[in-house]
């Protein structure tokens, strides 16, 4: 097998892992806030069918950064409006957070203890798969901030900022395409570094928290 095909297998659990939590995370806070029509659509579930987006899931298998279906809700709903809006958009970004917040633990565990007891192969790929789904679920809260049309950051720059977001909202939309590409191919140097930032902060933390360091 090829180290490129190799790579692009080993991500996929923590693709599946990032989009289930986050989709969930949304549909579940939407749920508690008093819309029950993710619970109606089928989002309350833990199956990956339920929340992947195919092109979404391409994407972060091809460049690093893709999105999930998106969790439809009714605002009417909501008891607290737009304040309640953001809460759900919030739950799906900041699951990622902790997801990889936790991973990185089992991460440090796994590389201090694993290669005592395992063949090398077997304690390098579960190293690979954790490092993924620490790096991916902090890879797609950075990508879901930005201010794209389908994306939380679109979602919390008009329930944060109404008067900017209806001055500013339709440009995003006519030029998304464009933005999109410009993320694809750029966005690799771009947003690593805030990436890298928070990947070896979480490092850090667990390290010291365990006196085990990467």
């Amino acid at each position: 097998m090829s180290s490129y095909l190799y790579q692009k297998i080993i991500i996929i659990p923590a693709i599946l892992i990032a989009f289930v939590a986050q989709g969930y995370a949304r549909a579940k806070m939407a749920d508690k806030l008093g819309d029950k029509t993710p619970r109606f659509q089928g989002r309350l579930s833990l199956n990956p069918l339920d929340h992947i987006d195919l092109m979404g899931f391409l994407m972060i298998i091809l460049t690093g950064f893709g999105w999930t279906k998106p969790v439809e809700t009714n605002p009417s709903a909501f008891k607290r409006g737009y304040k309640d809006e953001i809460k759900v958009t919030l739950a799906g970004i900041l699951v990622n957070l902790l997801v990889a917040f936790i991973t990185m633990f089992i991460l440090l565990l796994w590389g201090n203890f694993s290669i005592r007891v395992l063949p090398y192969s077997i304690a390098n790929i579960g190293y690979e798969m954790l490092w993924n789904i620490s790096l991916i679920n902090i890879n797609l809260f950075v990508f879901n901030l930005l201010p794209i049309p389908g994306l939380a950051g679109f979602d919390l720059f008009r329930e944060i900022s109404p008067k900017n977001f209806y001055r500013y909202g339709s440009k995003l939309y006519e030029y998304q395409i464009v933005i999109l590409l410009a993320i694809v191919l750029l966005g690799s140097y771009i947003l690593k570094y805030p990436v890298v930032l928070i990947f070896s902060l979480f490092a850090k933390i667990a390290g010291l928290i365990l006196g085990i360091f990467i």
